[in-house]
């Protein structure tokens, strides 16, 4: 059955009226009960309806001016036991932020100290380094993530080694040192979405107010990595489209998209022509404005 199907039937002109069903809501909290009561307030649900198919249109069928107004219902009318407050969690968050930002600073310390040292393996340690960054906690990317899950991160391993195998460690070392940047700029991106969900009133109105955030965290992100090819040494052209493309990687992966398109675009970065990688990095970013202009990437996980 469809999520149109779901919705409660429009009779045709002149056609004999049947009985209206007298609480279609009631269906729709039946069939996504888990989600409900799991959700930690209306916005998850109203992700959860979205990353499901239902849109602002298919709420209008259960009575509701859109996803969001559906989901407050939804969510008053779920029942949950009564549990007892929750400690606060203010310091476990700062915490788990301070051991995030430290830990996104490790690659850039140790492809950097390797170079400066002169070890002969510094190009393959910075690689290492910056994909070992992609794998960090996220939304898992549920049915649409594909069968192997890990593929993307092998491509990943596969780009930023063929790249630095063909124009030097100084290269690993500006990708190495983009991590802890990246870090930032995504946090930051995913803090202002996830606050912009929590003032939207429809799914169009969030994504339209989503997609500049995302460009203009990916324009921050594209001026630091070349800050950091200029400290390591090595030419803009070649260390700014790589690191645009693992950060989008690292966005798109953390927030549970889908791995296929994130895969075609880090093997087309293999591709041994000239612009592979900047066209690679281009047609992520398109992927990236519809990915993660729906409210369903910026749920919590």
């Amino acid at each position: 059955m469809t999520l149109d199907e779901a919705a409660p039937a429009v009779p045709a002109p002149g056609a004999p009226r049947r009985r209206a069903v007298g609480d279609p809501v009631k269906t729709l909290l039946h069939r996504h009960r888990a989600l409900c009561e799991r959700a930690v307030d209306p916005l998850e649900i109203a992700a959860g309806l979205e990353a499901q198919g239902i849109t602002d249109r298919t709420a209008a069928r259960f009575r509701h001016r859109d996803v969001f107004s559906l989901a407050e219902e939804l969510y008053a009318r779920t029942p949950r036991e009564d549990e007892p407050a929750a400690p606060p969690a203010g310091r476990a968050a700062d915490a788990r932020a301070l051991r995030g930002f430290g830990y996104a600073l490790l690659p850039g310390a140790l492809a950097l100290g390797a170079a400066a040292a002169g070890m002969p393996f510094a190009g393959p340690l910075a690689v290492l380094a910056t994909v070992a960054a992609l794998v960090r906690p996220g939304r898992p990317a549920g049915p649409a993530g594909g069968r192997f899950p890990y593929a993307a991160h092998l491509l990943a391993a596969a780009v930023a080694g063929w790249a630095v195998y063909r124009h030097g460690t100084a290269l690993g070392v500006a990708l190495a040192l983009a991590v802890a940047p990246g870090h930032l700029i995504g946090a930051l991106f995913a803090a202002r979405s996830r606050r912009r969900l929590a003032g939207s009133r429809a799914l169009e109105d969030f994504a339209e107010g989503t997609r500049p955030l995302l460009l203009g965290a990916v324009a921050v992100f594209a001026a630091a990595a070349a800050g950091a090819a200029a400290l390591a040494g090595t030419p803009l052209a070649l260390a700014v489209p790589p690191a645009v493309l693992l950060f989008l990687t690292r966005l798109l992966l953390g927030h549970g998209a889908a791995r296929g398109p994130v895969a075609a675009a880090l093997a087309l970065a293999l591709v041994p022509v000239p612009l592979a990688v900047s066209a690679a990095a281009a047609g992520l970013l398109v992927h990236a404005v519809v990915a993660l202009s729906r409210a369903s990437a910026h749920a919590r996980p």
